[in-house]
């Protein structure tokens, strides 16, 4: 993804800011603040029920945002974000990072609805970083291939000497 060019440490506070004002944007229902997050043309998935939800441009994540805020039980949820790998260039980079969901109950202690991670790529227009596709995926599935018995990639395999 890069062009010979480094995102600058300037442009990676930048990056960071993004992430946060998307969570902080989704977890109070602040709608144009969500939008303003993404590109135009974006591409919003989430790859974490049995099929791939998928949104296109501002109307699409608009109404992506409209259908969650509505959602009962949804207020109150918050979204950390954390171990955020930038790599690209100044223009254009991908961003990988891990995300779980706090959600408050008013009989008890906090639950984790959802622990999974973002693969996004952030592009800069006219000086703002943005999302241009972000993708949500469930801790599952192929970003564990490596261990064993995960999607039959790699077999259990005897316990090393001591």
């Amino acid at each position: 993804m890069s062009n010979g060019s480094f995102p600058s440490a300037a442009d990676k506070i930048e990056i960071h800011e993004l992430l946060a004002r998307y969570a902080w944007a989704y977890n109070t229902a602040d709608e144009e603040g969500f939008v303003s997050c993404f590109a135009p043309d974006a591409v919003m998935r989430e790859d974490v029920f049995e099929e791939e939800d998928r949104w296109v441009g501002h109307d699409g994540v608009r109404a992506m945002a409209q259908f969650f805020f509505s959602m009962p039980g949804f207020g109150g949820r918050q979204h950390h974000v954390s171990q955020v790998l930038i790599e690209g260039s100044g223009e254009r980079c991908r961003v990988r990072a891990y995300c779980i969901v706090v959600e408050p109950r008013d009989d008890g202690p906090c639950v984790i609805p959802f622990a999974g991670h973002y693969d996004d790529v952030v592009v800069k227009i006219d000086g703002r970083w943005l999302f241009q596709e972000r993708l949500v995926r469930h801790w599952s599935g192929p970003v564990l291939r490596n261990f064993a018995g995960q999607d039959g990639v790699k077999k259990p395999r005897k316990r090393p000497p001591h």
